[in-house]
């Protein structure tokens, strides 16, 4: 390799290193905020039916609303995030879903629920996304694996501190407003200010980032000029989703990941009410118990990772965690509230650790030319499995008086779904997609 050729490695590489100082950090912090106004109404449904009268059903229908204003939404914020820009638009969804966020301070009956559940679904839609085409932008193609998975880190932490956080906060009192009005108020204002946050720290070109040497701008600048246009070059057709759909491993993928995901929100939104089932526990002290299960999680997460990657079988793994979950939804049905706590924090560990031992199975199968777009399709599909999953057990609690119900329906699911991922394929296949053109656009 020539000296400026290995110059120019060297720059690249220290620019990379600096836009991730820079970045990352502010979006871990984003993530976990998006994440604790996404679920902290799990802790306050026992709260708002006691103040204005919620009942489970409209606390689960409200709960899940949000997912079907995020899966609507998604497609045009992505548009528009393409159009005005990863900053401006990273930046319009934090104030819109903090503002949001901050008004479920002042949800009066049934009606203002659901209608805020909903808005703040369309406000967070494209976040995601967001955060990925930001990346795209400012880091070379090798770096960006590496980044994303570090913000997916993000989850992780944000399952384990959305409790202590939302569970201190409900202590707060005062100028007439309940504990769950002040954790709403606090964690959206939080929210916007995250938004003048992104605003300051965020740039729009890489030339405007005066953390990077000009030299280093010049080489970040010529990778990415280089790799936009290795995948113009390599673009395929647009392929409709009808298409798509036709592909039997397709409409399977989409299956999985809307059984995993159904199973997470369900235990997301309902934890913190089993949990209460146990008795003399105060809110900071269900918020730290809603905390094991995700720790557990983790490791087992870290653990399934390393045994999928010494011994290759993903659909086996990602069958077994599926049965653990199934086994732990089982046993959580017990009568006694401490052994079903014990059960949900063995279940997550199949369903969390499920989660990432999904993706790699499309990834491996798609063809190039649609795998964004087929992505899309499942997390979309996927995510909608946070709309039943508590509309479910909402309706169940409120006509029975019981989720047992809707467990035992999650633990049959995640058994369904254990024997439908040994049908899944990891393997590249062109069949599917014969009739589209490798370039060119299509109808």
């Amino acid at each position: 390799m020539s000296t400026s050729a290995t110059r120019y490695e060297d720059l690249l590489d220290s620019a990379s290193a600096k836009v991730k100082r820079h970045v990352l950090p502010l979006f871990l912090i984003m993530f976990i905020a998006n994440y604790i106004d996404r679920v902290n109404v799990g802790f306050v449904g026992a709260h708002m039916k006691a103040d204005i009268g919620l009942s489970a059903a409209a606390y689960g229908l409200g709960a899940g609303l949000f997912f079907v204003g995020y899966a609507i939404f998604e497609v045009p914020s992505n548009i528009l995030m393409q159009k005005f820009g990863a900053r401006a638009w990273l930046t319009r969804i934090m104030g819109t879903w903090g503002i949001v966020a901050a008004s479920m301070a002042f949800v009066h009956n049934d009606t203002s629920f659901y209608v805020l559940r909903f808005l703040l679904g369309i406000a967070e839609a494209g976040f995601f996304p967001g955060v990925v085409y930001y990346f795209a932008q400012w880091l070379p193609q090798k770096e960006r694996g590496k980044a994303v998975a570090i913000f997916l880190a993000g989850s992780a932490f944000a399952s384990v501190l959305s409790g202590p956080v939302t569970g201190a906060l409900l202590s707060v009192r005062g100028l007439g407003l309940s504990g769950w009005q002040w954790m709403f108020l606090i964690e959206g204002a939080f929210s916007v200010a995250l938004c003048g946050a992104s605003w300051l720290m965020l740039k729009s070109r890489i030339r405007d980032a005066h953390w990077l040497s000009a030299a280093e701008q010049t080489a970040l600048e010529t990778c990415m000029a280089s790799e936009q246009a290795e995948r113009e070059a390599a673009t395929g057709a647009h392929v409709p989703v009808m298409r798509l759909l036709r592909d039997p491993q397709i409409v399977l993928f989409c299956f999985l990941y809307f059984a995993i995901q159904l199973t997470i929100y369900a235990a997301t939104f309902w934890l913190p009410t089993i949990i209460r089932k146990m008795g003399g526990l105060t809110d900071f002290q269900v918020g730290l118990y809603n905390t094991i299960p995700w720790m557990i999680a983790i490791v087992a997460m870290y653990c399934f990772a390393l045994l999928s990657a010494k011994y290759r079988f993903q659909q086996a793994w990602l069958a077994v965690a599926l049965v653990i979950a199934a086994c732990g939804l089982f046993a959580s049905t017990s009568a006694d509230p401490v052994f079903s706590f014990v059960a949900i924090c063995f279940s997550a560990i199949g369903f969390k650790a499920a989660s990432s031992l999904f993706w790699p199975l499309p990834q491996g199968y798609l063809d190039t030319r649609v795998a964004a777009a087929v992505i899309a399709l499942i997390n979309s599909i996927g995510n909608l499995g946070g709309f039943f999953a508590p509309a479910t057990f909402g309706y169940l609690q409120q006509h029975t008086g019981s989720i047992t119900g809707g467990l035992y329906g999650l633990g049959v699911t995640s058994l369904i779904a254990a024997a439908v991922a040994f049908l899944a394929r990891n393997t590249p296949s062109l069949r599917a997609f014969a009739e589209a053109p490798a370039h060119g656009s299509a109808q």
